[in-house]
């Protein structure tokens, strides 16, 4: 059993930190930016909190979990995941390093997030960033083949350079 120290807190925060995401398994949740506190609680209790990437987020449930199973195996007896929905969470949020991991893995990183005003958000019929650089080649010369990959939060695109199709992180 662990105890409530500042040494506890660090070695709480790394094992958070080091926790995949289940839909993109290349980043922690801490390099996509939906990791956002580690505390203790007294006790030994650790509470984490994190935000979805949108509402409805199907992996919120298994980053719960993985968050619980990793700390209780490292020592923690007591875990409580938060989920935090404000400030929303925006592609910005996604680390550098996240950035150039999704590069690497073949996935073209968001572009920086549309700027709103705080209030009801309206709803717009634009369409989205016509430029994103295949994440193979680099070459700006794209198009987007599906709105909707893998998952809701990317799109398909390919690249018309070196023919290559790959997904693309859309910016929210």
């Amino acid at each position: 059993m662990v105890t409530s120290t500042e040494p506890d807190l660090r070695h709480a925060r790394a094992v958070a930190e080091s926790v995949t995401d289940p839909e993109l398994p290349v980043l922690t949740l801490a390099d996509l930016g939906v990791l956002r506190d580690v505390e203790l609680a007294g006790h030994g209790k650790v509470v984490v909190s994190i935000t979805p990437t949108y509402s409805g987020c199907p992996a919120m449930h298994e980053m719960r979990t993985d968050l619980s199973r990793r700390l209780h195996a490292a020592g923690f007896g007591e875990v409580e995941v938060r989920t935090v929905l404000d400030p929303p969470w925006t592609t910005d949020w996604i680390s550098a390093a996240g950035r150039r991991k999704l590069a690497e893995y073949g996935i073209a990183p968001p572009g920086a997030a549309p700027q709103r005003a705080s209030g009801p958000v309206p709803l717009t019929l634009t369409p989205p960033r016509a430029r994103v650089h295949c994440p193979q080649c680099g070459s700006p010369d794209t198009e987007q083949v599906s709105q909707f990959s893998s998952t809701a939060c990317k799109a398909l695109r390919r690249c018309r350079s070196c023919r290559e199709p790959f997904e693309h992180i859309k910016e929210i």
